[in-house]
């Protein structure tokens, strides 16, 4: 791609969003790269509306279910290391979970969406959410629920495997989750702006959400309002961990190199979830997830072909993201 090339797509790309800011339809920061060259940067919005402090394009926010991919990350790395197997159940290594699910469900059913576990944000997470601070924590939250189909049978979307991988990766590696994923993940990527904050802990440069969504996910009329006593005082290995832009570029390129994980290993973290297709078989041609919660729309996809990697962190609602990310797709798309 040429400068001139370049240029017109950031262009392109800053026009188009600067018109959704203007019309308060965006709120957060965008980087687009190539091979490792940046093309776009910017912030956009604010940070803290009751204190006019503008979003900067080193802005940590709110990752929301982007997580996962550390937590998946961390499983691939034990699984390089010859601590578990992807087959395993997970009676295997947590011996004291509730047999009915432990003996019948995989580590790798945990990470394909296919166990049958469900979701976290529940009546529990509700009435304790401003006191989760820890894994098991949040494992007490389904501990008891039964799987809501035989493990294998299809895919259904489930926070709850991806917490449960979480306390997988402690019992393997006795460690702490948090301290693992700092150590073995963000260290080796050079990610120092990114962790699972404590929302009652003093953390600099961290932008607000702000929603017209109610509890359940429904959009609200009137103006948009903190997401601070919605979303609870810490995220889990399923997602609500902070990072910035910068650091997400620095992770897809971590994971692509090599500093991360094997080939092998690293080919099964680029794999999306599929029962049509084996999985083993699958031929990625790009890797990415998204997040969203009231007041928080992040995305980040990598394109193993063209070498092209987005990033969209939004401190809005999920659309708000969305909307953004399908017109860079379809820009970086069209070029050679």
């Amino acid at each position: 791609m040429t400068e001139d090339t370049a240029q017109g797509l950031a262009q392109r790309i800053g026009t188009f969003i600067q018109e959704r800011v203007s019309a308060d339809e965006f709120s957060g920061c965008v980087l687009v790269a190539r091979n490792g060259k940046t093309i776009l940067r910017e912030a956009y919005g604010f940070a803290n509306k009751r204190y006019g402090i503008r979003n900067l394009p080193d802005t940590k926010f709110n990752l929301g279910s982007c997580n996962k991919v550390f937590t998946k990350v961390a499983v691939m790395q034990l699984a390089e290391r010859g601590r578990l197997s992807l087959d395993d159940h997970v009676s295997r290594h947590l011996p004291g979970y509730p047999a009915s699910v432990a003996e019948r469900v995989t580590i790798r059913q945990l990470l394909n969406h296919s166990s049958g576990l469900g979701d976290i944000f529940n009546e529990k997470f509700e009435e304790t959410k401003h006191k989760l601070r820890t894994v098991d924590d949040f494992v007490d939250l389904f501990r008891d629920d039964p799987l809501s189909f035989e493990p294998g049978g299809k895919v259904q979307y489930s926070n709850a495997g991806y917490v449960l991988l979480g306390k997988i990766v402690e019992a393997v590696s006795g460690q702490d989750y948090y301290d693992y994923v700092r150590e073995r993940v963000y260290a080796p990527a050079g990610m120092n702006d990114s962790d699972h904050y404590e929302m009652d802990e003093p953390v600099p440069n961290l932008a607000m959400g702000y929603t017209r969504m109610d509890q359940s996910g429904k959009r609200t009329d009137g103006p948009r309002r903190s997401n601070l006593f919605m979303l609870g005082l810490k995220g889990s290995p399923a997602g609500g961990g902070y990072s910035t832009v910068d650091d997400m570029l620095r992770f897809c390129e971590a994971l692509g190199s090599g500093k991360l994980t094997d080939p092998a290993h690293t080919r099964l973290v680029y794999l999306q979830p599929s029962l049509a297709q084996a999985p083993e078989q699958a031929d990625p041609r790009s890797f990415g997830f998204a997040g969203g919660a009231p007041g928080v729309g992040a995305a980040f996809r990598t394109y193993l072909d063209s070498g092209f990697t987005k990033v969209i962190l939004s401190n809005y609602d999920p659309n708000s993201m969305e909307t953004v990310d399908k017109m860079i797709e379809g820009a970086i798309s069209q070029r050679p």
